[in-house]
């Protein structure tokens, strides 16, 4: 059963040990309900009988009705503490497991997953589903396999004492059951249809958000306003449909099981008649026939609640298989040369990115990647890094193979400056201290000079502890970068990343700030992704990237002299400044 909870709720071990406790804790806390009616049926059956006949048989007292009343309410509060510990504290307890592990998994997973992947719907599995799945195993989930188990339990103690009027109150639940079972796959292709319908809804909003500036700077305000509605109103109309054809198999298991009560009156009525049952028994039978079917009922109605869930479980599911990056942890590589050996890359199975890649990024020497867009060039520095693995092949750091290497202990040895800026809406001093969480004040002030940053954050309000907002918005496109290149500074890793690191700074910011990475880079590896050509004239070495295949390689001068691509680019550039 274990195995079972684990892999069809996308439990922990600790979670679906903690489910069946629950489960169990929540049948003896039902069973527990029948206390109180066993006392009043022991009342009626014995000592109200005396009354009527006045008999002077002696009967319970009046205080031993008073204690038993009061062992049985002390007895159902312990048992109603253990249940609720058991059924809501452990749950929650699971979820903050599935969403830690959840998170486990993405930190693990390749970090070019995220550059293709979509945001939101990752968020919305993390928190949306994990949400849902919590509310549904702690409100739900038990009580179905605490109902199911409680009738199954209370039916074979009535078949013991009448058959007959136990078939009469029974006979329905397996019809009921079979209705709501033959509706079971309709219901999971609606849950299904109606989960993607409100993710696009979701992805759509997302989208809008990012791309406020282009839908406003283009008239589209109205245009993206029309889809949105469009998108709601079909997602109203499908839930609509979807709530009346579920409802309505929901609903005839009901009416179904409300058959049960005037079988037991009518088949009561006859056993009745014919001296077969006392009047008693008739009336015990009439009183469970009216509570009976209510777990049943909620048993159907919390099943239909974990169809819901299914989509969002398989989705958790599909979270947790993805296949992370792994290797060791200890890594101290004898140098900091990176060399691409008969690499292959592809996004996708049939289109190949990279082909027979072959070059080496020496330890304090500039190697600049160039050529046409779309060519590899980012392709190329994100995989020295192994921000995915490669299809054949090797890519090696100080002639250690960096596919057997952990991601996160690989990266120690890297800084690296994009042109897409991510910053955090924290200050200015947190986001530059990312580049090295235990660094003093004083480091990271050093290091914003270095970058060029010191001149426009002493004009921001509070300096370095003024917020800049959900990805630096209160900052100039150049402002940001120039962070991002602070944090890179203040890192000093031994190997360097700069893919258009100064493309949105003014020539001006741009000579200083290349003066500054003259210092950073001594003795170090670096990589730099430039359409500048003056920004790569100082190389060491240059590789030309087009389609995916190196197409020439040298010193400047010499691929100056060789008048292929590298000095095509070169004159074009001239030509049109």
């Amino acid at each position: 059963m274990l195995k079972y909870f684990q892999n069809n709720y996308a439990m922990s071990e600790k979670g679906a040990k903690d489910l069946l406790h629950s489960i169990i804790w929540t049948i003896v806390m039902d069973i527990s309900f029948m206390l109180p009616v066993i006392l009043g049926f022991k009342f009626l059956d014995e000592d109200m009988s005396l009354l009527l006949n006045s008999s002077n048989s002696q009967g319970n007292s009046v205080l031993y009705y008073v204690i038993m009343s009061g062992t049985f309410f002390l007895l159902m509060f312990v048992i109603a503490y253990f249940q609720y510990d058991s059924t809501y504290t452990k749950i929650y307890e699971e979820s903050a497991r599935r969403r830690i592990s959840l998170a486990e998994t993405l930190r693990k997973l390749p970090l070019a997953f995220f550059g293709k992947k979509d945001i939101a719907d990752l968020s919305s599995t993390i928190m949306e589903d994990a949400t849902q799945i919590e509310q549904q195993f702690s409100h739900a989930v038990p009580q179905i396999y605490a109902a199911m188990s409680t009738v199954l339990i209370i039916g074979v103690m009535m078949f013991f004492y009448n058959w007959m009027l136990s078939l009469a109150v029974f006979w329905v639940v397996p019809v009921a059951v079979l209705v709501f079972y033959l509706s079971r796959k309709l219901q999971n292709r609606m849950h299904k249809e109606l989960y993607d319908v409100k993710r696009d809804i979701s992805d759509n909003i997302q989208e809008g958000l990012d791309s406020v500036y282009e839908i406003k700077s283009y008239n589209r305000e109205d245009a993206f306003s029309r889809t949105l509605n469009t998108k709601l109103d079909n997602y109203e109309k499908f839930m609509i449909k979807s709530e009346l054809l579920i409802g309505a198999f929901v609903n005839l298991s009901y009416v179904i099981l409300k058959l049960g009560l005037p079988s037991v009156i009518l088949v009561g009525a006859y056993l009745l008649s014919t001296g077969s049952i006392d009047i008693f028994t008739y009336l015990v039978f009439l009183v469970v026939t009216a509570r009976i079917y209510n777990p049943i009922m909620d048993a159907l109605n919390n099943f239909a609640l974990l169809l819901f869930l299914n989509v969002r479980i398989k989705r958790m599911k599909e979270m947790d298989d993805m296949p992370g990056q792994e290797g060791k942890t200890e890594f101290r590589p004898k140098n900091y040369d990176i060399g691409f050996n008969n690499v292959d890359f592809s996004y996708q199975d049939s289109v190949q990115t990279l082909k027979n890649v072959n070059f080496t990024a020496k330890q304090g020497d500039v190697t600049a990647l160039i050529g046409p867009s779309g060519g590899g060039k980012s392709t190329v520095a994100k995989l020295s890094a192994r921000f995915w693995d490669i299809d054949k092949g090797t890519i090696t750091l100080g002639g250690e193979d960096i596919s057997l290497v952990d991601p996160e202990t690989l990266l120690k040895n890297y800084s690296i400056v994009f042109q897409d800026v991510t910053l955090f809406n924290s200050s200015v001093m947190d986001n530059i201290r990312l580049g090295k969480k235990d660094a003093t004040d004083e480091e990271v002030m050093k290091a914003a000079q270095l970058a060029q940053c010191d001149e426009f954050v002493k004009k921001l309000p509070q300096g370095y502890d003024t917020l800049i907002g959900e990805n630096g918005e209160r900052l100039s496109g150049g402002e940001r970068q120039r962070i991002s290149i602070a944090r890179a500074i203040l890192k000093d890793a031994p190997i360097i990343l700069l893919d258009e690191a100064t493309a949105s700074l003014d020539a001006e910011n741009e000579s200083k700030i290349q003066k500054a990475l003259s210092e950073l880079i001594k003795n170090k590896t670096v990589l730099i992704i430039a359409h500048r050509m003056r920004t790569v004239l100082g190389a060491d070495k240059i590789v030309v990237i087009k389609d995916g295949v190196i197409a020439e390689t040298g010193t400047p001068l010499e691929l100056k002299e060789k008048q292929g691509i590298f000095s095509s680019m070169l004159k074009a550039q001239y030509q049109s400044i």
